[in-house]
């Protein structure tokens, strides 16, 4: 039996504990956020234009986001080695600028339901005019564990610092 990582217990717990089914769209994703454990969402505006938040989303999340990541754990009583395959997707109209992110355990964590095409959503970000040089920004994602990740992306959002967050850090 593998142990589980202190870092792993709110991912976990999320999948399982908040659905019995896990969300096969990023729309599924958006209506399980607000009930699940260990997940939420929060809405904010940048004193920047829809276009150009875009544009960054377009640019950034493939830059930063289309990761693989390994981790090992190791203590007295067991060795893991977790590998993760991050997928970003950016898909922008001109109502809305939508940033998903999907996580693919390649080897270490066993998928307790059906993993969506991509892998599992992990965050989910849209963005929309809110008037001249103003866009309103809604996130949705876990509430514990993933801080550089959700940061990077309101830095994303506002033009203020555009670095890639740390994904070993998740």
């Amino acid at each position: 039996m593998r142990a589980l990582t202190p870092w792993m217990l709110p991912a976990v717990v999320f999948m399982v504990g908040c659905v019995t089914q896990h969300p096969q769209t990023a729309e599924e994703f958006r209506k399980a956020v607000p009930g699940a454990a260990f997940a939420k969402t929060e809405t904010f505006e940048v004193n920047r234009d829809f276009r150009d938040v875009a544009k960054t989303f377009q640019k950034r999340a493939p830059a930063c986001l289309n990761v693989t990541v390994r981790v090992t754990s190791r203590t007295s009583t067991s060795y893991q080695v977790i590998v993760t395959d991050y997928k970003p997707t950016v898909i922008v109209n001109a109502q809305r600028a939508e940033l998903h992110l999907q996580q693919h355990h390649a080897q270490g964590v066993m998928n307790v339901t059906q993993e969506p095409p991509g892998g599992y959503y992990l965050l989910v970000a849209d963005a929309f005019p809110a008037g001249k040089k103003k866009t309103r920004v809604q996130w949705y994602g876990p509430s514990v564990g993933f801080e550089p990740l959700i940061q990077a992306v309101k830095n994303w959002a506002s033009g203020k610092n555009l670095g890639c967050p740390d994904m070993t850090k998740l």
